[in-house]
């Protein structure tokens, strides 16, 4: 049945009246997302004050985001879709959406407004990027390195350009198994024009020009899939140096007390949210319809922020984050826009990734294998 049908019945009516509803849903829901200190953000900002407001619900977690694309694109080959709500990345929800794969939605029909009456659409504004995008946060994939092995008589790595200077700052590197933003830095870090990098890379020889420029640094890296690896390897001293979320250095710098520092030049922003999978039974889409209306809403948002340094996607939510849930400190110093850490920013284009992906990807993949 398609979304716009389904919402006559149940949708609008569960904005207004959830528990209504309650038994047209599914009691469980099976929700896709990261791990780490992200999921866990999720779990207590929405999923627990979720389920304490309806205890019959049982939410399942599944920690594949990751692999999102690929397991979606089984699973309707299969005909057996198990997933309920998958959390992914702005350029993987266009190709989701692209081919079929995820559930186009009116936001404005399944979300709730702002407090002061601001409509959903106008208040994620430019952060909905996609027809099929629910978005969550903003976020940045940015470098920790490790402040006890900056050797004697050198300053700190402060540029992006630092992590392909192994005489200056030798050791290993922990860079993640894909080409998305390894390209963009190797690219900036060769000589390359910010405003003219995803010319230069949809070219044949762009991508060869940046895969040479990795070649300078290949052997000294450790390639990392999941989000927590770098924390882990930064932890354990396996690397000097390391890209990944800056959520996830928020965790093992502010709440483990690493020695580990954050290198916000050429930061990469990105977009994460949901999507809901095409093909939902009805009860099951009704529970999904719910939650989502509950966990995008200005507070829960806002609240979210109060366990990870991202930022949270509505308008509307900013002027509500405050103190860190445990620990509290601000977290407005620590969000990837704060004005003291976007000084040299790279914005990420979800198009051009959500063209070139799977080409680029086959090509890196095979340069990896050399």
């Amino acid at each position: 049945m398609k979304l716009k049908s389904l919402m006559l019945m149940t949708g609008a009516a569960v904005a207004a009246a959830p528990m209504a509803f309650a038994q047209e849903m599914s009691d469980s829901m099976t929700l896709v997302s990261w791990g780490g200190a992200y999921q866990n953000s999720q779990v207590q900002a929405y999923a627990n004050p979720y389920m304490e407001a309806n205890p019959e619900v049982e939410i399942v977690w599944d920690e594949s985001s990751n692999e999102a694309v690929a397991q979606l694109r089984a699973m309707d080959e299969a005909g057996n879709i198990t997933w309920d709500l998958v959390d992914v990345v702005a350029a993987d929800a266009i190709r989701l959406c692209d081919e079929g794969l995820a559930m186009e939605v009116d936001h404005d029909e399944i979300l709730a407004p702002a407090p002061d009456g601001t409509s959903a659409e106008d208040d994620f504004g430019d952060m909905i990027v996609s027809d099929c995008f629910i978005p969550q946060i903003a976020y940045s994939t940015t470098f920790g390195y490790r402040t006890d092995m900056v050797p004697e008589g050198v300053d700190a790595p402060s540029e992006i350009c630092d992590v392909f200077d192994l005489e200056t700052y030798p050791g290993q590197r922990a860079l993640e198994r894909r080409p998305i933003n390894n390209m963009e830095w190797a690219l900036l870090c060769d000589g390359v024009a910010k405003d003219e990098i995803y010319d230069v890379l949809a070219t044949p020889e762009g991508q060869d020009q940046a895969l040479a420029k990795l070649d300078t640094i290949k052997d000294s890296v450790v390639w990392w899939s999941a989000g927590a690896d770098t924390p882990q390897l930064l932890a354990d001293g396996e690397v000097f140096i390391g890209s990944t979320y800056n959520g996830r250095l928020f965790s093992v710098i502010e709440e483990q007390d690493q020695p580990v520092a954050m290198m916000w030049d050429a930061q990469v922003y990105d977009l994460d949210g949901w999507i809901i999978p095409e093909g939902l039974p009805e009860d099951r889409l009704a529970r999904v319809m719910d939650f989502l209306y509950f966990a995008t809403d200005t507070q829960r948002l806002a609240d979210q922020a109060a366990y990870i340094s991202y930022g949270p996607a509505r308008v509307s939510s900013g002027p509500l984050v405050g103190e860190h849930a445990e620990l509290g400190i601000d977290m407005a110093p620590h969000m990837p826009t704060a004005e003291a850490n976007a000084g040299n920013t790279f914005v990420y284009n979800y198009e051009f990734w959500a063209d070139y992906r799977d080409d680029i990807d086959a090509k890196f993949q095979a340069w990896l294998a050399q």
